[in-house]
């Protein structure tokens, strides 16, 4: 049986924290800066200079460290280290405590950029059976700071959340009508912008909660919610996430249900590693994921 679950999460963010960028400019910049984590991904055994990478994207030095602190808050060289295998393993290890800890007590742990607040909602099944039919879903692309993403939202919360790859809209949007048979999408490009807006660049001291409504079995709901409770910074593989869920055989399964996590970033399935550090795979792309962790980590030191 299937359920609906609706996830409140509530994430008040530090008041001294920069607004992010999320207008076109920034869809540039998150460009160019994947281009210089391919490259350093691709040459990290040789620690390249600046001088190096700047000459491998064909930016002068002063703008790569220019356009790198306005983006990460951090230069090129402290964000490479952010990429290496031993920083996501002292993530891992970190992560694995956190996790543990939050799992088992719903409280967050310390050095978080921004805390949790999860209430789960269960649909009876009268209501898993007519939901869904004729129900509305807004939906539209905004840029963000990893580059263009669908957001698409009902009244109850935000139901999907994908980035898009290779410039292909079209396929978040199939997805989207293939996950919700029978709803109205109705395109409303405002409704993302401003979700965009409240989950990249909440303003100062804003406590508002976006709220997340989720579908899926129990297991991946389960799974989903472990994923909550990883903070900004931090990281899990999926033997510990299957630990958590006490389910420890699970691990295989578990990595099937963070694959399919509908709504990326704020179901956090970036923050999964393998159990011997390296980043793995990503449903959005392998320099996102790097992206990501490591924006999240510089924030996170700053």
């Amino acid at each position: 049986m299937r359920n609906y679950h609706r996830v409140s999460s509530k994430i008040r963010f530090l008041e001294s924290r920069k607004a992010v960028n999320t207008g076109p400019q920034s869809i540039r910049d998150y460009r160019r800066i994947e281009a210089v984590i391919r490259f350093l991904e691709g040459n990290a055994g040789r620690q390249p200079s600046l001088q190096q990478t700047a000459a491998a994207v064909d930016l002068s030095e002063f703008h790569l460290q220019r356009l790198f602190r306005r983006w990460a808050g951090v230069s090129p060289k402290r964000f490479l280290q952010f990429l290496t295998v031993q920083h996501a393993k002292e993530a891992l290890r970190e992560g694995l405590s956190v996790l543990a800890t939050a799992y088992e007590t719903g409280l967050s742990g310390p050095g978080r950029l921004h805390d949790l607040f999860v209430a789960v909602e269960a649909v009876t099944p009268g209501e898993y059976k007519d939901f869904g039919e004729d129900v509305e879903i807004r939906y539209g692309f905004a840029p963000s700071p990893f580059g263009d993403c669908l957001i698409a939202a009902t009244g109850r919360g935000v139901c999907g959340l994908e980035f898009v790859m290779d410039g292909d809209r079209v396929a978040p949007v199939e997805r989207l009508e293939g996950a919700w048979p029978g709803a109205r999408l109705v395109e409303d490009r405002a409704t993302a912008a401003s979700y965009v807006n409240r989950i990249f660049a909440p303003a100062a001291g804003r406590t508002e909660p976006v709220t997340l409504l989720l579908k899926g079995t129990n297991f991946q709901l389960k799974v989903w919610r472990a994923l909550l409770q990883i903070p900004p910074g931090a990281a899990t593989s999926y033997g510990a996430l299957a630990e958590a869920i006490r389910q420890p055989s699970a691990a295989r399964a578990v990595g099937n249900a963070v694959a399919k996590n509908p709504i990326a970033y704020l179901i956090p399935c970036h923050r999964v590693l393998r159990e011997s550090g390296a980043f793995g795979g990503y449903r959005w792309g392998g320099a996102r994921k790097q992206a990501m962790l490591g924006w999240e980590a510089a924030r996170r030191v700053g």
